[in-house]
């Protein structure tokens, strides 16, 4: 068939990650690929030439069309099926091609994932991945296994790390099979590599590689290679693998725990006492259902804290649990996942051993802890540069929360999250972790908060566990509360009383320096969450009043909306004060400060009490920031579309191009960023408080985990600056 290329023609924006072999772990591969491509591009697309499967979804495909990024149909996004292959392969690459073109018609980028070596044996897998690739025009990212699998019990440890030169010598085949099919060959990924041996294991391919010339000698490309470490995390199965291999039925326990990862097997064919010693950390028992008493004390182990914690259990045989013990499994209270399956222990433990691990969208620990390997091994940016995908001047949601979390790393953190018993909290501190956002300090009782972490198969290892009643902070916080209030009559032992509430003791934290800010409202109220701010952090120098904006991210830039939240009727001198704070906090985000005082009238043609008070509001402005660009009174079609702009203010340096606007009062800003937000489709950051001298961010009780993630982000952002231009607050009207 035409169109098969020997070299890279033309920048792409496509890539074809393929592997020489099964199980190399080329999913997570591919999501990291996509994940850095949705940071520079606003359209990424998937396509999945030949799919997984044909009795069930494709569950690498959907994990990747669930990514934020990627807006197309799963139908859309599957090229042909294995019985196409191997009933006509030209006929199935034509197919392929054709629906391939009709996705890549939507997309700036498109990530395409091959084969997965599961039934195919003729033509050659990794020669037909070449072929597809080359007739596709993209680039191979070709996948090396860093490991040789034995057996089928890979995911209990029984495979084996690849020397630097057995993975070479893999490099070296694989290299000449995309050459005898044309595909020009991107970048090679040794991935579950041997973490001792990674520059090693680099240096072997890059010669093999290098002999092969297989970067093009007219483009004088040298080829990138990159090693990922194994990580058991992401091999491990899920309980909910162990449920769909064991055929089984959760019977009790907590179905948000069935995706903790399984890290070993015990099979409990013996005395209770016999047993106890054999437990393993996060090991699935498998119990016979007629053995309640091993049952039992396997609950009881697991709860008492002295034992490994575990990751479920699977009662074999299909004997009913009789009623006295149902009653008293109720009466624990245990979240641990109990699995009952009709198959015998040997069958069920074959099938537990064989299980799999997935990387699924259902799973944040392994979707966090692939993401994370990827961009500390992996150049992501050269990765992007080569691809040819620049950074476009459109700014879409997705990107801009990318930017947050970007600027957020560069200068990492500490941030006190107060609630450590919302499991919202504890999930959001694992990303935040894992992707190395910010360090954090996370109040509770240690036992408690780090026992729910490893019952929900999160890592919070590197978090700081603080219990809000201990003695020595609760003694030096007392000791600053009361000398804070002591013009209120605060005695040392109200003082001592007041500070183990969480809001307080996280506040007094950031005040004293613990930590740089404070993160919390998801299980508390606005109120509880910011009245510790107001008595012990304060407002910022020079700012008399707080105020808010929202960070409206459209779908091609980000606005500033201020105040939508919290000052009913703002004076002249109040509404400059906002405008000031909120071209501050745009700066603060990266977002070029035009401001626009919003009014009923444009310039001189107005008049009234309202439009004089942003009149006079403006001059203010100018006077405290004269290197402000400002512009007021204004309307909001003159300060946003350049056409009414040109009509209505003609040489105005922000009319059509503001980036700031300040509203007249809280009932227009508040019911125009509702407006904006549920017409436009637009994605509404905040509110963010503005003027708190240290970062103090509010929650909606409702927020969801990656919420959590960004207001983090915010709050790291924030105090790298300095005194907080703003914190993400709940206010009036949210």
């Amino acid at each position: 068939m035409s169109g098969a290329r020997t070299s890279l023609e033309r920048v792409t924006q496509s890539i074809y990650i393929t592997s020489a072999e099964g199980h190399s772990g080329k999913s997570s591969v591919a999501l990291g690929v996509l994940d850095a491509l949705s940071r520079v591009t606003p359209r990424a697309g998937v396509f999945r030439p030949i799919a997984r499967s044909t009795a069930e979804r494709d569950y690498v495909l959907e994990m990747l069309l669930d990514h934020d990024s990627v807006d197309l149909a799963y139908d859309d996004c599957v090229g042909v099926t294995y019985d196409d292959v191997r009933d006509d392969a030209d006929a199935a690459l034509a197919r392929i091609v054709e629906r391939y073109k009709a996705v890549e018609a939507q997309c700036d980028a498109v990530v395409i994932i091959g084969s997965d070596y599961t039934d195919v044996g003729s033509p050659a897998e990794l020669a037909y991945n070449a072929r597809i690739a080359a007739n596709l025009g993209a680039p191979v990212l070709l996948v090396l296994g860093g490991r040789a699998q034995q057996g089928h019990s890979e995911t209990l440890g029984l495979s084996v790390a690849r020397t630097p030169q057995e993975v070479g010598q893999i490099a070296s085949l694989a290299i000449s099979e995309l050459q005898h099919e044309r595909a020009a060959l991107f970048a090679v990924i040794a991935n579950r590599a041997d973490a001792d041996r990674l520059d090693e294991v680099v240096a072997s391919v890059r010669q093999v590689v290098d002999a092969a010339g297989a970067g093009g000698a007219a483009e004088r490309r040298s080829v990138p290679v990159w090693a990922l470490p194994e990580d058991r995390f992401l091999i491990a199965p899920s309980m909910r693998g162990v449920l769909r291999s064991v055929e089984g039925e959760l019977i009790k326990g907590d179905p948000a725990l069935l995706t903790r990862e399984v890290l070993g097997v015990v099979v409990a064919g013996m005395s209770m006492v016999n047993v106890l010693p054999r437990l393993k950390e996060s090991a699935v028992v498998v119990i016979p259902a007629d053995r309640s008493e091993v049952l039992l004390a396997a609950l009881l182990a697991n709860a008492s804290g002295t034992f490994p914690s575990l990751a479920g259990i699977v009662l074999n045989g299909g004997f009913e649990l009789p009623d006295a013990i149902v009653r008293l499994i109720d009466g624990l209270g245990s979240p641990l996942p109990i699995i009952a399956t009709d198959l015998g222990t040997y069958d069920t433990a074959v099938r537990i051993m064989n299980t799999r691990g997935r990387l699924a969208a259902d799973s944040q620990h392994r979707y966090d802890t692939a993401l994370a390997l990827f961009e500390r091994h992996v150049d992501t940016e050269q990765l992007t540069r080569e691809l040819g995908v620049a950074r476009p001047s459109v700014v879409t949601p997705l990107m801009f929360e990318y930017g947050l979390v970007d600027r957020a790393r560069t200068d990492k953190r500490r941030i006190v999250l107060p609630e450590g018993n919302d499991d919202r909290v504890l999930r959001a501190a694992a990303t935040v972790l894992a992707r190395g956002i910010a360090d954090l300090t996370i109040l509770g009782e240690p036992i408690e908060v780090r026992g729910r972490a490893i019952e929900l198969g999160i890592d919070i290892r590197d978090a700081e566990v603080l219990s809000p009643f201990d003695a020595v902070h609760v003694e030096k916080f007392a000791t600053e509360y009361a000398r804070l209030r002591a013009h209120k009559g605060v005695t040392h032992a109200q003082a001592a009383d007041t500070v183990t509430d969480v809001s307080y003791f996280g506040t007094l934290m950031v005040h004293l320096g613990l930590a740089d800010g404070m993160v919390s409202g998801a299980a508390h109220t606005t109120a509880h969450t910011i009245r510790p701010a107001f008595e012990i952090i304060k407002t910022a120098p020079g700012v008399s009043v707080v105020s808010s904006v929202f960070l409206m991210a459209l779908a091609d830039r980000v606005l500033v909306y201020g105040d939508c939240a919290v000052i009913p009727d703002p004076t002249s001198e109040q509404l400059a004060d906002i405008a000031v704070s909120s071209a501050a906090t745009a700066e603060q985000f990266g977002i070029d400060p035009r401001v626009a005082m919003l009014s009923y009238s444009t310039g001189e043609s107005g008049t009234g009490a309202d439009v004089e008070k942003v009149r006079t509001a403006t001059a203010l402005v100018r006077e405290r920031a004269p290197e402000l660009l400002v512009e007021g009174p204004i309307q909001y079609d003159a300060a946003a579309d350049a056409a009414v702009a040109k009509a209505k203010m003609p040489g105005s340096e922000v009319a059509g191009r503001a980036t700031v606007f300040v509203f007249p009062d809280l009932n227009t800003g508040n019911n125009t960023y509702k407006a904006v937000q549920r017409s436009a489709g637009a994605v509404a950051i905040g509110p963010v408080l503005q003027g708190l001298n240290k970062p103090i961010n509010d929650l909606s009780r409702g927020a969801l985990v990656d919420d959590i993630v960004n207001t983090i982000a915010i709050t790291a952002i924030q105090a790298q600056g300095g005194s907080s231009a703003a914190a993400p607050a709940e206010g009036n009207g949210k």
